[in-house]
């Protein structure tokens, strides 16, 4: 459609999954994507070759979020590349979608201190410091849309470091909020329930029969409703919205 044309973002964890989703949709409204991955280059590769095969614009970028150093690896690399592609380190979209999600099954009496700084170092700690540091290339106007979870709504006992993590994600919104409107820069969450994305456990018809009757529509959501709304988020049709939640579960939600 073209709404996002001269525009640029940045989608952290975009190598597969939601975070390819939305780069592919933001790189069909016009903009310059910066994809970046944490260890699958291949697939962040094919990622970047989708978009130019649809005649979109992307670079792939290599950084482990919760590393110590990563946040200035990935801006270093973001600002070189964005130079090379578009003449320019203006950085107008940064979605923070990077997440640790593999904890499923750690309840209360299973989760160690390990599994919790992992997930505070991913979910919650690097998409700050990136919103910090990565100020210096957004031009007033700009946006910042943080990925969260329906599970901070809900209650998931096997899901809680992981829900946690989000729900420290969704307070960096709210409270900074305020602080960048003075420059014109919305601030958002989205946050997706049961979504397929790609996982073999879609593949298994019991488990996608039970996770199908969490929304009010009675099946999973796809990658491309997610990022959907994220690009509405993305765009100047939002610029009177920031510091909110959207529930993206397909109604999972509603009680």
């Amino acid at each position: 459609m073209g709404r996002l044309l001269n525009k640029t973002a940045l989608v952290t964890g975009a190598s597969r999954g939601i975070g390819r989703g939305i780069a592919l949709r933001l790189a069909g409204d016009g903009a310059a994507v910066a994809v970046n991955y944490s260890t699958s280059e291949g697939a962040a590769k094919e990622t970047v070759a989708l978009i130019e095969e649809a005649g979109g614009r992307a670079f792939a970028v290599q950084a482990r979020l919760g590393s110590p150093g990563s946040v200035e690896q990935l801006l270093t690399g973001v600002e070189a590349g964005l130079v090379e592609l578009t003449g320019s380190a203006k950085l107008d979209i940064l979605v923070n979608n990077a997440a640790a999600t593999g904890f499923a099954g750690a309840g209360p009496g299973e989760v160690t201190e390990q599994i919790i700084d992992n997930c505070y170092a991913i979910n919650a700690k690097a998409p700050f410091f990136l919103i910090q540091q990565a100020l210096e290339l957004i031009p007033d106007g700009g946006r910042v849309i943080n990925i969260s979870s329906g599970v901070t709504h809900s209650a998931f006992p096997q899901q809680i470091a992981y829900a946690m993590s989000k729900g420290a994600l969704e307070q960096i919104t709210l409270h900074l909020a305020p602080v960048l409107a003075a420059r014109g820069i919305t601030i958002n969450t989205v946050a997706p329930g049961v979504t397929d994305n790609g996982d073999p456990v879609f593949a298994d018809p019991e488990a996608l029969e039970q996770m199908s009757a969490l929304s009010v529509f009675n099946r999973v959501g796809q990658v491309s409703e997610v990022a959907d709304i994220v690009a509405f988020v993305a765009s100047g049709d939002a610029r009177w919205m920031t510091g909110s939640f959207i529930d993206a579960t397909g109604g999972t939600l509603l009680g």
